[in-house]
């Protein structure tokens, strides 16, 4: 075994293609690497300043309130910090991080205008994505193995060697595995050490690289049986190789894309800026509604505050912040019905990856990185029960026009920076596993014709 292993890393070493080519992927792997780790860097420092300056915003406003004053200015203007700060595996798969925003300040106001306000970026810009180790893997390295493979019988045919090969002892559908095997593990190691290095430096954790290295064995496996599957043809090498671009670019871009876009249409969401125009909407219109009405109706939902003081004939802060409630309260269906539309189309997603293991791949490491859309909404669902301990802390004062000072403001809440976990979904690791053994079975079928050919 290890004789024929090291004749056909002869064989390796003397074809310059493929040498380049496993340099090259290699290089490719640790520049993507760097790209991720240093944009992780970015955003921590990014958090870091962010939480700097919001201090240093807050104790101005503290400053205001040096011998005591109304709850309702300092409701107003005191923002609250939350930050989403990267996992530790987050530079392997940016995915939505690149988009959506990881620091948020908000208010006692109404929230969903807060929530949705950072929904902006040009979507041009953000079409290409991040050049990150999930790009690499999952577009660049199939093209790297149909390299390596994509001749793997035919250039033995086209240079008369077949025969004689196949009659040597040991040949045989063997001979073809041990040396698909052999160029597989080293586009394998070409992506593995890049990682193991960055490993070595990042604060990775050993359940998420090792969850990392299973889905690079995985998806490389997957496209060394399609290559494998394709060279066994009776074609020219040409053919082989544009046989197997073909599948790459059905495989990887155009069956993504029409599954993705007949998931959208079929699962119409909105965007966030409509809900928050929609309650802005209705906070502004609140201002020509009869005082005595907004009141009755925030009563309904908030019943411990209707026995409190009647409002008096000027502006009083319950009022306002009763229809700031009322304002997000009035969307609130939009807002489960945008989530829910959300959550069913990556649940769609998710099930997508069973039939094609390029959204299997990267379905495994956004989720891996928690920078998918589950990661996102958490982070919402996070701001959303703070926000309701920012308006139940202030509301006793407003609402019983209780004195505000020093030590009450010292007593509002703080929402501490929580990294998530690497996490590694299985079902995207099973359904890749489950392709590469089914085609695994069809390769050794189509090698054995190919010694009956011969």
């Amino acid at each position: 075994m290890m004789r024929w292993l090291a004749h056909e890393w002869r064989l390796v070493c003397r074809s310059r293609l493929c040498l380049w080519a496993l340099v090259l992927l290699c290089l490719l792997s640790a520049v993507s690497l760097v790209s991720g780790a240093r944009e992780v860097a970015r955003q921590q420092a990014h958090i870091t300043r962010l939480a700097a300056l919001h201090e240093r915003d807050v104790q101005a406003v503290a400053s205001r309130f040096a011998k005591g004053g109304d709850a309702g200015y300092a409701a107003y203007y005191t923002f609250y910090d939350t930050q989403d700060p990267p996992s530790s595996a987050a530079f392997l798969a940016l995915g939505l991080r690149d988009v959506a925003p990881y620091v948020l300040r908000v208010r006692a106001l109404g929230l969903q205008a807060q929530l949705y306000e950072g929904e902006t970026f040009n979507p041009e810009l953000a079409l290409a994505g991040r050049f990150d180790f999930a790009f690499v893997l999952i577009y660049l390295a199939p093209l790297f193995i149909i390299a390596l493979l994509h001749d793997l019988v035919s250039g033995e045919r086209q240079s008369g060697r077949l025969r004689t090969l196949l009659a040597m002892p040991g040949a045989g559908t063997r001979l073809w595995l041990r040396r698909a095997g052999l160029r597989t593990a080293l586009a394998i190691a070409s992506l593995a050490l890049p990682l193991l290095a960055a490993a070595a430096v990042l604060p990775i954790g050993m359940a998420a690289l090792a969850g990392a290295l299973a889905v690079v064995v995985v998806y490389a496996a997957f496209w060394g049986t399609v290559c494998v599957l394709v060279a066994a043809r009776p074609w020219s090498s040409t053919a082989h190789a544009t046989a197997l671009i073909g599948c790459w670019v059905v495989l990887t871009l155009v069956l993504p894309t029409l599954a993705q876009m007949a998931i959208t249409r079929s699962i119409p969401v909105g965007q966030g800026v409509d809900l928050m125009l929609a309650q802005r909407q209705n906070v502004h219109g609140a201002w020509d509604q009869p005082r005595d009405a907004t009141m009755h109706k925030f009563f309904k939902t908030h019943p411990e505050w209707k026995d409190t003081a009647a409002l008096p004939v000027q502006f009083h802060w319950k009022w306002y912040y009763a229809f700031q409630q009322l304002g997000d309260e009035s969307v609130a269906g939009e807002v489960s019905a945008y989530r829910s539309g959300l959550t069913r189309r990556q649940h769609w997603t998710e099930r997508l990856g069973w039939l094609l293991p390029g959204v299997a791949a990267q379905g495994a490491l956004h989720g891996l990185a928690r920078s998918d859309l589950p990661a996102q909404l958490r982070y919402q669902e996070r701001i959303e029960t703070f926000h309701r301990e920012v308006r139940e802390f202030y509301y006793p004062y407003v609402f019983n026009e209780r004195p505000f000072g020093p030590a009450d403001f010292a007593r509002r809440p703080r929402l501490s920076a929580v990294a998530l976990a690497p996490s590694m979904p299985l079902a995207p690791l099973v359904a890749m596993l489950a392709w590469v053994l089914c085609l695994g079975g069809l390769c050794a079928r189509a090698l054995k014709r190919v010694q009956a050919s011969a």
